[in-house]
């Protein structure tokens, strides 16, 4: 992979290339890889808005990082209008695949009630669940989740946090 630098020294505007070359055959992933550096500015300019076409169209295929993406874009008024209700609908999409990211980022959204209605158990779920996902290369941010999540419990009822405890149990990809 060219965008890496793992093995050979990292070229984005080759990789642009290459991931161009995929994103215009429909390849999600790709389109998804190609809205990350133009969000990031790599290999061209940074430009919001391509970043989010380009994310829109891999998160349209189910491409869960680019749903995550997309939601970020709108939480943050990124490339598009800020608009929390549009953030937290591709973030459940996402979430409900099982993206550690994205069930992180919807439980704040949860905590602070942007684009959802506030609720700290639903915040605990998702807290639980990305704290339970994050891979072992993630610590720093599985021990966030975990920390946000022990935090949020100590403002609930034992109750509230037996029901948050029982949705993440139950709780399947979808």
């Amino acid at each position: 992979m060219y965008s890496n630098g793992q093995g050979m020294l990292q070229d984005f505007a080759e990789a642009v290339k290459w991931y161009r070359l995929a994103a215009d055959q429909g390849e999600a992933g790709a389109q998804y890889n190609l809205g990350l550096m133009y969000s990031n500015g790599q290999g061209m300019l940074q430009d919001f808005a391509e970043a989010v076409k380009w994310y829109r169209l891999a998160a349209d295929q189910g491409e869960a990082s680019a749903q995550n993406a997309l939601g970020l874009m709108y939480a943050n008024g990124l490339g598009v209008p800020q608009d929390y209700a549009e953030a937290g609908k591709e973030l459940r999409k996402a979430a409900d695949q099982g993206d550690a990211e994205a069930q992180f980022n919807l439980a704040v959204m949860y905590h602070e009630g942007y684009g959802v209605p506030q609720d700290h158990v639903q915040a605990h779920q998702w807290l639980n669940l990305a704290a339970s996902r994050f891979p072992s290369s993630k610590k720093e941010k599985h021990d966030r989740a975990a920390r946000n999540r022990d935090i949020l419990a100590a403002m609930m009822t034992p109750v509230q946090v037996a029901e948050a405890e029982r949705l993440a149990r139950e709780w399947r990809p979808k």
